[in-house]
């Protein structure tokens, strides 16, 4: 927000955007009582909302009462994902990895305590996972959201764990703070992060960082398979992979890593000092 900006608090304004969130996981839809019950808001006050929202073009009802996100979200959250440079400059590396490793690819960006996938490449394969764009998988939970939590700032991981309740979604999923704390280091150390059928049975996937211009980590990728194909073995194959891309599109989007950054005062301290040499040997003749 732009220095000196007012912030302007519009109750019912902020209760319909709250409503249209919803509807934003739930591909089956929801009725006005579900919503309701969603909300914490009376059936009536929401059914208000709901209509405004359909003649708006924010939703759809069906003849038996299921709203849907409307035609008007479609359009804007093309929109988005279209504005996005950190999609449009990954895409060619993410479509290279796609043909590489014929796995389904996922960009990733972190909201809040969740990753939200903003690019999906099929698998070539007959057998595939599914997935869409638009879905959010938990931070602690999935390759994705651990890479990010990896990279962040000490403070403000502390900050955002503190707000979660580590669910187990399977068998394999992280159970306390200081067994993720401790998977968290790993991950940082290796550059890559390994969800092994911790975020959803019979799916694992191996993801990696990306940086931007500031050197902060709030995107993601990964390369995502039915565990079948997706041994540890053929992890660690993908793991250099995955690696690569990300510091590539970091590359794009303007960061420059630290080994690269200390290369190039290497190289500057080297070239400063064969100007000394020059014009002292200029002086000494």
């Amino acid at each position: 927000m732009p220095r000196g900006t007012r912030t302007y608090t519009i109750i019912a304004l902020q209760r319909g955007l709250g409503l249209l969130t919803l509807f934003a996981n739930v591909e089956r839809g929801l009725t006005a009582t579900e919503v309701a019950k969603e909300s914490g808001l009376p059936v009536s006050t929401v059914h208000r909302f709901l209509a405004n929202l359909q003649s708006s073009g924010f939703l759809n009802c069906s003849e038996d009462g299921v709203y849907h996100l409307g035609t008007v979200c479609i359009g804007l959250g093309h929109s988005a994902l279209a504005q996005l440079d950190v999609r449009r400059i990954s895409l060619p590396y993410l479509r290279e990895l796609n043909q590489k490793t014929r796995e389904t690819i996922h960009l990733t960006m972190r909201h809040g305590l969740s990753a939200v996938y903003v690019e999906k490449l099929d698998s070539q394969e007959p057998v595939r996972i599914y997935s869409r764009i638009g879905a959010s998988v938990p931070l602690y939970s999935s390759a994705v959201g651990k890479v990010m939590l990896a990279y962040m700032q000490p403070q403000e991981r502390e900050h955002l764990l503190s707000q979660v309740e580590l669910k187990r979604l399977t068998p394999n999923t992280v159970g306390n703070l200081q067994e993720l704390s401790a998977v968290l280091q790993r991950v940082k150390r290796q550059g890559f992060a390994y969800d092994l059928e911790e975020n959803e049975p019979h799916i694992r996937c191996v993801a990696a960082p990306v940086w931007d211009h500031s050197g902060a980590v709030n995107t993601s990728l990964s390369i995502t398979g039915p565990a079948v194909r997706m041994s540890t073995t053929r992890l660690r194959e993908l793991a250099p992979l995955v690696k690569e891309a990300g510091l590539n599109i970091s590359r794009d989007l303007g960061h420059q890593p630290k080994e690269e950054m200390s290369r190039i005062d290497e190289q500057s301290a080297s070239s400063h000092n064969e100007k000394l040499l020059v014009r002292r040997s200029a002086i000494d003749r």
